[in-house]
């Protein structure tokens, strides 16, 4: 299979970011979404863009050809939620006139996304579990069991190691869903991405109205970079949106900023620098691999005594300053690195180890 993904610094299924944190998440996005049968269980805050996770592992799997059927458990009353799930059988309940086939079912060959999975009740999570164990779903009213071939993918924003601890969620069908478990960052811990994703929803909402893209100037940014983000991505989106609305092409200062995102702006110093609007729509839409300057190794300097020079440490000092700036040419992307290195990426990731390199 061909994979869609790329992540050489722009994006991945409408995610966007540059920092070491998405960076691996985009590389661990990839393995997953190739492998296309292990439950994945994705945890992270409101507004960190769980289920964009969900749907670009589904896009770039096997299953992409089939339905990605999404699911919010918490939207959905509880009465409601098991026939959604499972679907129902002509007469099983006052008002089920005929039979329909639930959203389980309607995932098969494909992806069933669970987005709040910590709200479903115990009675469900025990009929999730058969689907997950025996592959095999039982409509409501039914007798037969049918089965089936979908992958789960499960998001919540709460911890579910404490509600398994609490006696709120089955510990077996944790253990079942987090096969391969992934975390969505919040946006105050990759404050480097603000920029990018600023000037991103900048010519998304511009676009939409044919104006000239409203800007940012250097000190609202800093104090955007400064503010702690409840809200995640999902905030800082509306939040632009609005800028962009109420600002048409104009540029955008600290004092035309809502007063609660006034806060105090990290130094200057603190923080990269953010692109051109126009630099960074070209290279979204060429999709061209990201470069960044390193400086230039210095073949190692031999330093010859009458006993001879340490042969074996001068090697092993210039392989972790090979190995350091090719990850620091690929942002901390080791899948990146190890190609610049021509390198298995096992064998970098346990060179690293090893070596105890600070990344």
């Amino acid at each position: 299979m061909t994979s869609a993904i790329n992540h050489s610094g722009s994006g991945l299924g409408g995610m966007i970011g540059r920092s070491s944190q998405m960076l691996e998440l985009f590389d661990l996005i990839s393995c997953v979404a190739e492998e296309g049968e292990s439950t994945v269980l994705v945890q992270g805050e409101s507004g960190t863009g769980k289920e964009l996770i969900a749907r670009a592992i589904h896009e770039n799997s096997p299953r992409k050809n089939s339905h990605f059927v999404p699911v919010n458990c918490a939207a959905i009353p509880d009465e409601l939620l098991e026939s959604e799930l499972f679907g129902y059988v002509k007469g099983a309940f006052t008002g089920a006139q005929q039979s329909k086939i639930g959203r389980v079912q309607f995932a098969d060959g494909g992806t069933l996304f669970l987005d709040e999975i910590g709200d479903m009740k115990p009675s469900l999570q025990a009929k999730l579990l058969r689907v997950l164990q025996e592959r095999e779903v039982e409509q409501v009213g039914g007798v037969r069991p049918m089965k089936v071939d979908v992958r789960v993918i499960a998001a919540t924003h709460q911890n579910l190691e404490k509600l398994v601890v609490d006696g709120q969620f089955r510990e077996d069908l944790y253990y079942r869903l987090a096969v391969i478990p992934l975390h969505a960052p919040p946006l105050r811990e990759r404050k480097e991405d603000i920029p990018v994703l600023i000037e991103k929803f900048i010519v998304q909402f511009s676009r939409r109205k044919s104006d000239k893209p409203t800007s940012i100037d250097p000190l609202a940014m800093r104090s955007l970079q400064g503010y702690l983000w409840p809200g995640n991505v999902r905030e800082l989106e509306n939040l632009i949106q609005r800028l962009v609305i109420l600002n048409r092409g104009k540029c955008v200062t600290l004092k035309e900023l809502p007063e609660k995102y006034r806060a105090e702006p990290i130094p200057e110093e603190d923080l990269p620098q953010s692109l051109p609007v126009e630099d960074l729509v070209q290279e979204i839409e060429a999709s061209e691999p990201l470069e960044l300057k390193a400086p230039a190794i210095s073949p190692p300097v031999a330093e010859w005594t009458a006993d001879g020079l340490d042969f074996n440490g001068l090697i092993s000092d210039f392989e972790d300053k090979l190995i350091l700036q090719a990850l620091s040419r690929t942002g901390g992307n080791k899948k990146e690195a190890a190609r610049l290195l021509n390198l298995k990426r096992t064998t970098l990731i346990e060179k690293i180890k090893k070596k105890n390199l600070p990344v």
